[in-house]
């Protein structure tokens, strides 16, 4: 768990550094929009990750979008991340495919110095073509 995930702040703390009061984020909770951690006593435990999503959430209710509205709109986002994760997995598998169908193809071409290359002319080819 990386240190912007780690729950370390209790909600009266979290409250104080959002500017919201406790029972607001009581009510996010309850709708789903943010989920602290709870201690093995039932108390509620929030991250910094916490603390971007409800500044999003501020932003988004700010702009006059409703709690339901908000919820959507915060999921679509993260699918949307989690859509882009995996493109650019799959950008770096495809690069890295064609890298190593080039290097095969590389392997199976006969150099230029190894080879004898004749070039003839249309007029000498119906030349050949008659004396045969």
């Amino acid at each position: 768990m990386s240190r912007h995930e780690r729950p370390v702040y209790v909600i009266s703390v979290f409250a104080e550094l959002a500017g919201v009061h406790p029972q607001t984020l009581r009510n996010y909770e309850r709708t789903g929009l943010l989920r602290p951690e709870r201690t093995s006593g039932g108390s509620r435990r929030f991250s910094d990750a916490d603390l971007a999503t409800l500044h999003r959430i501020q932003e988004l209710t700010n702009e006059g979008v409703n709690l339901e509205g908000v919820r959507r709109i915060v999921k679509i986002e993260a699918e949307m991340a989690a859509l882009r994760e995996e493109l650019t997995q799959l950008r770096t598998e495809a690069h890295a495919s064609v890298a190593a169908t080039h290097r095969q193809y590389r392997r199976d071409l006969v150099p230029v110095q190894n080879t004898i290359a004749v070039f003839i002319d249309a007029q000498q080819r119906q030349r050949m073509q008659r004396d045969r």
